[in-house]
């Protein structure tokens, strides 16, 4: 059967075309609020990372395209064709299409690269001292200098940047990994669970547990 689908903003095309009336679609979040004004038939949904809806598809930023197509390639051709394919490019098969868009870590990318060998960094040491000093000391400016250019950045505080990056690596060993939650809440550096779900209920809007049960692998 033939299907339509789009990426990130092409969502907007079949749109126009009227292919989202009534049906439920997907865009990248920073758009979701325009696609669903200028589209209002259309049933747009800002948390998954793509979305099928019988013969259309439509999904979120960029890398959720990937999400998508691995989607068509095992509905198609069945799972373990589309795990190969998922191993060729080196990633994960594959993100639930519900996954939920997170908002905070994309936040760290708005458009500026100064600071991505920092946040290799601190991904590389999440559980190790990632103090202002210790940061800026790795991204080699002052302490005063990294508040101010990293705030102009990505409009975040160093620690909330940190904090991002933290919840970030556990929403991954949360959906791919069995381990213990208190396991993982040392390793991405929180110190403790209690810190860890506070962390998630403000940045994710659930708790650990609760993302593992829906995402989970």
């Amino acid at each position: 059967a033939r299907r339509v689908a789009s990426v990130c903003t092409g969502a907007f095309l079949l749109g126009a075309a009227g292919l989202l009336d009534g049906r439920r679609a997907a865009t990248h979040w920073a758009y979701c609020a325009r696609l669903a004004k200028r589209y209002p038939l259309a049933r747009v949904e800002p948390d998954p990372i793509f979305v099928q809806d019988g013969p259309v598809w439509s999904s979120a930023g960029i890398t959720a395209g990937i999400d998508l197509a691995l989607a068509l390639v095992e509905q198609d051709l069945g799972r373990p064709l589309a795990l190969g394919v998922a191993r060729h490019l080196v990633m994960f098969l594959k993100r639930p299409g519900g996954q939920a868009q997170f908002r905070a870590a994309l936040a760290l990318q708005a458009g500026d690269d100064r600071f991505d060998a920092l946040h290799a960094w601190i991904r590389e040491n999440l559980a190790g001292d990632l103090s202002l000093p210790a940061l800026a000391a790795a991204a080699g400016m002052s302490e005063r200098s990294l508040g101010r250019h990293y705030r102009a950045a990505t409009g975040l505080t160093p620690a909330k940047g940190v904090e991002r990056l933290r919840v970030e690596a556990a929403q991954r060993a949360l959906s791919e990994t069995r381990r213990p939650v208190k396991r993982i809440a040392q390793a991405c550096g929180f110190g403790s669970e209690e810190t860890m779900r506070r962390s998630f209920l403000r940045l994710v809007a659930t708790l650990p547990q609760d993302y593992r049960t829906r995402f989970g692998s």
